[in-house]
Order: structure tokens, then C-alpha cells, then sequence
């Protein structure tokens, strides 16, 4: 299916900044695009801060290594890797897949993501491992890895701007990616905009019955009855996901 991708504005980027993974991956399932199961990291990776804002941004996509020796020092590639990338739209969320399995060392620790904060990136997602865990998050740098692992090793970059999978998830470069405490999500491009809109009618609509619940005097009645209306503002959703995919085929 193709579409008019046309970049983000910043309100747009704003609006899905306010609001949770879980709540993207929802209105996502509205435009009916991709499989429930596809889109989304699987349980493999944690948040390492859990209690930070979500992260949102473009994808800047890299291969690593740590089991064997490389020509230079561990952070040599650093300044062509973040060079390499400057074609991503901003603002950009380094992915790391760590092609040692399990994972050898950390790929990464208070050196690179303090790199990686000062070029003005939103994160920094890894297959692999963390370290410098109470370093990082004095940095407040949110971060995603599958654990973490006390040295650096051979710490190594193979290729930029690379297909990579995190997690059972497939990311390309430029790839719209919204992570938090839940996991992450790489939201469709060509729908970006219509999600970022129904985000906070979504919540709306899911409160119409968490409201009622949260209430005094609960009945069976009234709770079906505040299903009925939660629904009927659910399907008055989708059917704006889907005249949004109509009018950007």
C-alpha cells in the first residue's frame, strides 16, 4: 500500500510525545494497515528508566559488535556514525542491533549516550546490553536494552543506515519510532499524522467507561451501558483511521 509521507510538524510530534506506547499501538490497530502482532518490540527489551516521558523520533539505524578485536578504540566511530546520520530527520532515536547473540559487552554506557544526548538524540534503543546504568540516568537520557553486562568489550560499529531488528522488531532508517516503559512502537509512516491526531480522542473514548467504573454506585447495567458508548465512539474512529488511509493512498 503506498501513500504521501509528508514529515511530521512538530505539533504532531508533540501530540504523540503526550501520550503512552500502548495508547499508539491501539490507535494504530484503527487504520487497519498491519497484522496486531507486527509493529512492536517484543519482551526481550526493557526500558532501563522506566519513570522518563516517552521517547519519540526518527530512526537512525546501526550494526555492533563486541566479541572480537576491531582496528581503533571502542568509540572511534562515534563522530562518523553520528555524521553519517545527519540525512535523518530530526529529532532521532539511535537503534542499535547487536549482531552477537547473546550479547557479549554493553553497547553502550555514560560515554556514548552523553555523545549521543549532546547531538540532540531522544534515545538510544540496543538488542544488546547497558552499563553505567546510575551515570545514564542522572543524564535523564531515556534508553532500551535487554540488560545489562559490566564491560564495553570490543565495542564496535560494522554499518549505518542498515535495516536492523531490536527485539523482534524490524526498523529502517527514518523510521518513526515512540518508546516508553511499555516498549516500543514504530508507527507506519504514511499514517503517522492521522495517529498522532486520534491519539487523545482515543483516551477519551476508553475513559468513557474507566470514568463510569471510577464512580459511585456501579451497576451491571450501567456498565454495559457505558460499553455501548464506548464503542460507538470507537467506530466513529475508525472510520476516521480509515478515511484517512482513503485520502493518502
Amino acid at each position: 500500500m503506498e501513500y504521501d509521507v509528508l514529515p511530521l510538524s512538530a505539533a504532531h510530534l508533540a501530540l504523540l510525545a503526550k501520550v503512552d506506547s500502548p495508547t499508539v499501538a491501539n490507535v494504530i490497530e484503527l487504520f487497519d494497515v498491519q497484522s496486531r502482532v507486527a509493529g512492536y518490540s517484543n519482551a526481550t527489551l526493557k526500558a532501563v528508566y522506566p519513570n522518563l516521558p516517552p521517547a519519540v523520533g526518527y530512526a537512525v539505524t546501526a550494526t555492533f559488535r563486541s566479541a572480537y578485536p576491531a582496528v581503533g578504540d571502542a568509540y572511534g566511530g562515534m563522530a562518523q556514525l553520528i555524521e553519517e546520520t545527519q540525512s535523518i530527520s530530526a529529532p532521532r532515536i539511535i537503534v542499535f542491533q547487536d549482531l552477537d547473540e547473546p550479547a557479549i559487552s554493553a553497547t553502550y554506557g555514560e560515554v556514548m549516550a552523553t555523545t549521543f544526548q549532546a547531538f540532540g538524540f531522544a534515545g538510544l534503543i540496543t538488542s544488546g546490553a547497558a552499563r553505567d546504568i546510575e551515570q545514564v540516568r542522572a543524564l535523564k537520557f531515556p534508553c532500551w536494552a535487554s540488560g545489562t553486562i559490566v564491560s564495553h568489550g570490543y565495542n564496535h560499529f560494522l554499518a549505518a543506515n542498515v535495516p536492523v531488528n531490536v527485539g523482534g522488531l524490524s526498523v529502517q532508517p527514518g523510521d518513526l519510532i515512540h518508546a516508553d516503559a511499555n516498549g516500543i512502537v514504530n508507527i507506519p509512516l504514511g499514517i503517522a499524522a492521522g495517529v498522532a491526531e486520534l491519539c487523545e480522542l482515543f483516551i477519551q473514548a476508553e475513559n468513557i467507561v474507566l470514568s463510569y467504573l471510577r464512580g459511585p454506585n456501579v451497576t451491571l447495567d450501567g456498565y454495559k451501558h457505558a460499553q455501548s458508548q464506548m464503542r460507538e465512539a470507537m467506530t466513529d474512529l475508525r472510520k476516521r483511521a480509515q478515511a484517512f488511509v482513503r485520502g493518502n493512498q
